[in-house]
């Protein structure tokens, strides 16, 4: 694991149950410009998926996005962690966002 690596993670353990943030948001978080998909691919490496919270990391469309276990379970795990979501798509998004 890289140092960058290991700055999105720690920054993303931030990020508390019941919100998500997103990649271009986490990517200014750590000091990247446009690193959204720079973001995704880090998020698609997490050594510890049930850890940091990957799955809280969604589109800025309010899109849930991809997942390494399958949007179904990005969306069930949102879900039980209170977040609504609705044919993929967050719902309440300016109360679910998180920003750092």
């Amino acid at each position: 694991m890289n140092d960058l690596e290991k700055r999105v993670y720690q920054k993303l353990l931030t990020v508390p149950k019941g919100k998500v943030t997103t990649y271009g948001e986490l990517a200014k978080a750590v000091g990247l410009q446009n690193g959204q998909r720079q973001i995704g691919q880090i998020m698609n490496r997490n050594p510890f998926p049930v850890i940091i919270p990957c799955h809280r990391v969604v589109k800025s469309d309010g899109k849930i996005g991809g997942y390494f276990y399958g949007e179904k379970i990005k969306s069930k795990m949102l879900s039980d962690e209170g977040v609504l979501v609705k044919n993929g798509k967050i719902q309440d998004w300016e109360k679910t966002i998180f920003r750092f």
